[in-house]
C-alpha cells in the first residue's frame, strides 16, 4: 500500500470520527467520510492495546494493509476510511479476515459493484 494512501495525522482521524459514518461486524468497525482531495481512497488502521501486545497489533495492521492492497480496485474512490480491529479478529486466518473486511466494507457501501 502506497504511503500517500495512508491516513496518518490526528486531524484526519478526528474529522472522520466526528463527521463520518460507521458500520461494524464482529471483527471490525469502519468509519468513513468523503475525501477533500482526489486520491483513490485513504486508509487508517486502529488496533488498540486491548487486542494484544505490539507484535499482535503490528501483525494485524500488516495483514489488513495487504488485504486492502489486494482489493484496492474494488473500494470506492474518494473516501477516507478507518478500520478498527476488534479482539475476535486476532484468532482468524488471513482468508477469514479478508472475508470479514470485505463484508464490513460492503455493509458500509464502500465496495464497487462488479461488472
Amino acid at each position: 500500500m502506497h504511503r500517500k494512501l495512508r491516513l496518518r495525522n490526528r486531524a484526519d482521524f478526528s474529522r472522520i470520527y466526528r463527521g463520518g459514518k460507521s458500520f461494524a461486524n464482529g471483527q471490525f468497525v469502519v468509519y468513513w467520510s468523503k475525501q477533500p482531495v482526489a486520491d483513490p481512497f485513504r486508509l487508517g488502521i486502529s488496533a488498540s492495546k486491548k487486542i494484544g501486545n505490539a507484535v499482535v497489533r503490528n501483525r494485524m495492521r500488516r495483514v489488513i494493509k495487504e488485504i486492502v492492497r489486494l482489493n484496492a480496485e474494488r473500494i470506492a474512490p474518494r473516501v477516507d476510511l478507518i478500520l478498527i480491529v476488534r479482539k475476535p479478529a486476532v484468532d482468524m486466518k488471513t482468508k477469514e479476515l479478508e472475508r470479514s473486511v470485505l463484508h464490513v466494507l460492503k455493509k458500509a457501501g464502500l465496495l464497487k459493484q462488479r461488472a
